[in-house]
C-alpha cells in the first residue's frame, strides 16, 4: 500500500519554506506525506533526490516523500491537509482543495497572516484549524530547504475552543521535528506575530541588519507594533509572547513609567536574539533586493487595516511602511535609512515627509595622479612584471571549479595568506561560509597615503568605501591542470582561469601595492571575493548587493572586452515551460488526446516572437523535448529558454508576457518555472561618468580606453541593481573565456594594473561639495 492509498496520509499543499519544513519533519517521524506544489522543478527534484533540509551546522538530512503537482494529483480525497502557500495564493489553493477534501477532512492554515476566515468560507469553520507558525527557513533550490534555526508552531481550534483530538494527533506527529504545541489562543499568537512582522517589514525599507535598525529606530518600531496591538486590543485579543518577542511590552500602555524600562529590556532581548540568527535580514528584504518580486506582507496587513477601519483605530505609521514597501517593489535601489528617519519623525508626532531618494555617488571628476606619477606607477609595475606573473602562476596552479567546495576552500586559504603578504592585515575581515559553494571573503582596507588621516578623522562624515569585486571560481573541472598547465610563451599566458578572471585579482593587488610603494594615496576599499560567480552567484548575490549599497562605486575585475571596459551588461532570465497534454494512441484514434509537443511548438514560435533585437532583447528556446513514442500523442513536453534583456523596461515586458502565456490547443496546460538570474546592468549617467573618469586616468598611460556593452552577465549586474555606479571589465587583456584558447597577456597585466592604480588614486581625492 502506498502513502496515497491510506487515510493516514498528511497532505501538505505548498512545499516552500514552511510546507517543506513541516513535510520533512513529518516524514522523518515516519508519517506518510504527500506534498503538493505548483513548481514542477521542485516536485521533480523531490522525486529524484528526496526532500532535503540543510541544517545550520552544515549537515544535510534527506527524506522520501510523495510529491505531485496539482495537475498530477490523483489520490483519494485528502483528510488532513496542511495549507502552506503564500497568503496571496490562499484563494486559489483552497479553491483546489475544497472539492477534493474528504467528508471528514480538515485544513490547517500553517501560513503567515490571517487566512482562516477565507478558508472557512470555502469549507466551513468546523473544518478549519488555526495555526501560528514562526519557522525560519528558505527554499535554497528545487527540492532543498535551508533550516534557519528553531522556531515556534502552535495549533488550535478556530475561536479558541480547547484542542480536539484532530489537533492533538497532529501536534503529536509534528512535535518531534518542530516542537509543535497545542493552544487555545492561536489568535493571540497571530496578532502578536503581526506586530513583530510589522517591525521586520519596517526594517526592509533600508539595507542593514534587522537588529541594528530596530535598535536605531525605536520610535518607528514601537509605533508600528503598537498600532497593530491597538487593533488587537479593540478586538479583545489576548497577546501571546513567542521566541524572544514579548508582545505585551510593545502595547500602548507599556510605554509609560516603569513600562518604559520593561520595553527597553524587551528590545534588548529581542535584538540580542536576532543577532544569533543565521539570517540578519528579513525575507521581505530578500524578496525586494534579491528576488525582485512583490512582497507577501502587503497582503498580510489587509486584515489589520480592515479591522482598524471597523474599530476606529488609526494606523498611520504602519500604512507608511506598507506604502514604502510597495514603492520599493521593482526599485530596491531606493532603499534608504532616511525612510526610517521619516517614520521616527511621524511616530513622534511630526508630519510625514517622504524621504529623499539616494543622492548621486559624488564621483570624482578628474584623475588625481599627475602624468608623471601615472608613468612612475607604470614603470614600477613593469619592474615587478615577473613577480606579477609568478603570483598568477601560483594562483592558477590552484584549481577552483565552482562545483568543488573542497578545492575552493584550498584556493581561498591560499588567497588569504597571499593577500596578507601583499597588502598586510586588513582593517576588518569577514569569512562567510556557504554550503555547497565557495565561501565569501570580505576584507576592508583603510585609506592610505597623504591626507588619509584627515579623511578618516570624522568617521561619521567619511566617504563610503570603494567596492572591489572579484570571483575566484572557474568553469574548469578538477584535473584540467594535468593536461593544460599554466604556460607562458613570451607575452602570452595560457591556463584554466587566467583570463576569467584570475589575472584581474592579481592586477588589482599589484595596483594597490604600487600606490603604497610610491607613497601615493588610495581610498578606503572593500574587497569581496566570491566562489560561485560562474554558477550564478546564488549563494553570494545578497552579500554583493548589501556591500554595494554601502559603497561609493563598484569596480569589477572581470576580463576586458578586447581591451574595452564594460559599461552595460544584459540581464539574464532562465525559464522552463512545461506543457501538459493528454496521451492517446496516435494511430488508432488520432483525434483523441491533446499533444503537448504540438502545443510546445506553438509556444516556441510565440516565445521567439517576444524577442526585440533592436532593444537588445533575445529569447532563445535552447532545449525542447517531449513525448515518448512516435505513435503516442505526447502527454508532456518541456522547453528551456534563455532570455537576455538590455533594458529594465524590457525585463518587465518579458516577465509580463511570460506570465500571460495561455495554451493554443484545447486539452493542454502550461506551467512556467524559473526566474531572472541577474538584473540588467544599464549604462546610467553615473556609469558614463565612471567610464569618463577611467578614460582620463588611462590617457597618461598612452591608452585610448574604449567601452563596450556585452550580452554576458557578471556580479556587476547585482551591484548596479543596488543603485551603485559600476565599472566592469577592468581585468585581463586577452580572450578565450570558457575555452581552451583562454589566454592573457603579460603586457596587458602591467598596463591594466597601472590603470587600476590611477583609478583608485582618483577616488582618494576629496569630493567637491
Amino acid at each position: 500500500m502506498t502513502a496515497d492509498d491510506t487515510s493516514d496520509v498528511i497532505t501538505v499543499v505548498g512545499g516552500g519554506a514552511i510546507g517543506g519544513t513541516l513535510a520533512h519533519a513529518l516524514a522523518s517521524g515516519g508519517h506518510p506525506v504527500t506534498l503538493i506544489d505548483s513548481d514542477p522543478a521542485h516536485v521533480a527534484a523531490i522525486r529524484a533526490h528526496g526532500l532535503r533540509v540543510l541544517r545550520p551546522d552544515g549537515s544535510t538530512e534527506t527524506v522520501n516523500v510523495a510529491a505531485r503537482t496539482p495537475e498530477e494529483f490523483d489520490g483519494p480525497p485528502p483528510r488532513r491537509v496542511l495549507l502552506a502557500v503564500k497568503a496571496q495564493a490562499t484563494e486559489a489553493a483552497i479553491g483546489w482543495i475544497a472539492p477534493r477534501l474528504a467528508a471528514d477532512g480538515f485544513v490547517v492554515s500553517v501560513q503567515n497572516g490571517f487566512n482562516e476566515p477565507l478558508i472557512a468560507e470555502h469549507i466551513g469553520a468546523e473544518r478549519t484549524v488555526a495555526a501560528f507558525v514562526n519557522i525560519f527557513a528558505d527554499v535554497e533550490s528545487p527540492g532543498v530547504i535551508r533550516d534557519g534555526g528553531p522556531g515556534a508552531l502552535v495549533l488550535g481550534e478556530v475561536g479558541g475552543a480547547p484542542a480536539g483530538e484532530r489537533v492533538r494527533e497532529l501536534v503529536e506527529a509534528l512535535h518531534p521535528g518542530t516542537g509543535a504545541v497545542a493552544g487555545d489562543n492561536v489568535e493571540g499568537y497571530l496578532w502578536a506575530k503581526a506586530g513583530f512582522g510589522a517591525m521586520l517589514a519596517a526594517t526592509a525599507l533600508a539595507d542593514a541588519p534587522m537588529a541594528d535598525l530596530i535598535d536605531r529606530h525605536r520610535p518607528a518600531m514601537f509605533a508600528v507594533a503598537r498600532e497593530v496591538f491597538d487593533v488587537a486590543d479593540a478586538l479583545g485579543v489576548r497577546l501571546e509572547p513567542f521566541d524572544a518577542f514579548e508582545a505585551p511590552a510593545f502595547r500602548a500602555d507599556a510605554g509609560t513609567g516603569s513600562g518604559n524600562e520593561a520595553r527597553a529590556e524587551a528590545v534588548a532581548r529581542l535584538t540580542a536574539w536576532l543577532r544569533t540568527q543565521p539570517k540578519d535580514r528579513s525575507g521581505i528584504w530578500r524578496d525586494l533586493a534579491v528576488r525582485h518580486r512583490p512582497v507577501e506582507v502587503t497582503t498580510h496587513y489587509e486584515t489589520v487595516f480592515a479591522e482598524a477601519a471597523r474599530t476606529g483605530v488609526p494606523t498611520p505609521v504602519l500604512r507608511e511602511v506598507i506604502a514604502g514597501l510597495r514603492e520599493l517593489e521593482g526599485h530596491p535601489e531606493a532603499m534608504a535609512e532616511s525612510r526610517l528617519d521619516a517614520l521616527d519623525h511621524l511616530a513622534q508626532g511630526g508630519a510625514h515627509k517622504a524621504p529623499a531618494l539616494p543622492t548621486d555617488a559624488a564621483l570624482p571628476t578628474a584623475a588625481l595622479l599627475t602624468e608623471e606619477q601615472a608613468r612612475e606607477v607604470h614603470a614600477w609595475l613593469a619592474a615587478h612584471q615577473e613577480d606579477m606573473v609568478a603570483d598568477l602562476a601560483a594562483y592558477t596552479g590552484l584549481e577552483s571549479p565552482s562545483d568543488d567546495p573542497a578545492a575552493l576552500e584550498v584556493c581561498l586559504t591560499w588567497l588569504r595568506g597571499w593577500l596578507d603578504d601583499a597588502l598586510g592585515a586588513p582593517q576588518e575581515e569577514k569569512l562567510l561560509p556557504r554550503d555547497g559553494a565557495g565561501d565569501i571573503l570580505v576584507r576592508r582596507y583603510a585609506a592610505t597615503g597623504p591626507g588619509a588621516g584627515e579623511r578618516d578623522a570624522e568617521p561619521q562624515e567619511a566617504q563610503p568605501p570603494l567596492l572591489l569585486l572579484c570571483h575566484y571560481d572557474t568553469v574548469w573541472p578538477g584535473g584540467t591542470l594535468a593536461a593544460w598547465p599554466f604556460t607562458r610563451d613570451g607575452d602570452m599566458i595560457t591556463g584554466p582561469g587566467v583570463f576569467d578572471m584570475k589575472s584581474g585579482l592579481v592586477q588589482l593587488v599589484w595596483a594597490l601595492r604600487a600606490l603604497d610603494a610610491l607613497g601615493l594615496p588610495r581610498p578606503a576599499c572593500t574587497l569581496l571575493l566570491n566562489g560561485d560567480e560562474e554558477t550564478g552567484s546564488l549563494a553570494s548575490s545578497e552579500e554583493i548587493i548589501a556591500e554595494a549599497r554601502r559603497s561609493r562605486a563598484a569596480l569589477v575585475f572581470e576580463a576586458s572586452a578586447d581591451g574595452a571596459v564594460k559599461t552595460a551588461r544584459k540581464g539574464v532570465g532562465l525559464f522552463r515551460l512545461t506543457v501538459h497534454g493528454e496521451e492517446a494512441h496516435a494511430g488508432l484514434d488520432p483525434t483523441a488526446g491533446a499533444s503537448a509537443v504540438h502545443e510546445a511548438a506553438h509556444q516556441t514560435l510565440r516565445l521567439a516572437a517576444l524577442a526585440d533585437h533592436d532593444a537588445g532583447t533575445s529569447v532563445n528556446v535552447g532545449v525542447l523535448h517531449g513525448g515518448t513514442r512516435s505513435n503516442v500523442t505526447a502527454g508532456e513536453a518541456v522547453a528551456d529558454l534563455d532570455v537576455r534583456v538590455a533594458q529594465s523596461g524590457e525585463q518587465r515586458r518579458i516577465a509580463d508576457e511570460l506570465a500571460a502565456l495561455e495554451p493554443a490547443l484545447p486539452g493542454t496546460r502550461l506551467a512556467l518555472t524559473g526566474d531572472w538570474n541577474r538584473p540588467v546592468f544599464e549604462r546610467t549617467p553615473d556609469v558614463a561618468a565612471l567610464y569618463d573618469l577611467a578614460r582620463r586616468c588611462a590617457a597618461p598611460l598612452g591608452l585610448d580606453l574604449r567601452e563596450a556593452s556585452v550580452g554576458g552577465a557578471s556580479d556587476g549586474n547585482f551591484a548596479q541593481s543596488a543603485g551603485t555606479p559600476v565599472l566592469d571589465g577592468l581585468g585581463a587583456v586577452g580572450g578565450g573565456a570558457h575555452a581552451r584558447s583562454e589566454h592573457a597577456t603579460v603586457s596587458g597585466m602591467v598596463t591594466r594594473s597601472a590603470l587600476t592604480a590611477a583609478l583608485l588614486a582618483a577616488f582618494a581625492a576629496p569630493c567637491a561639495d
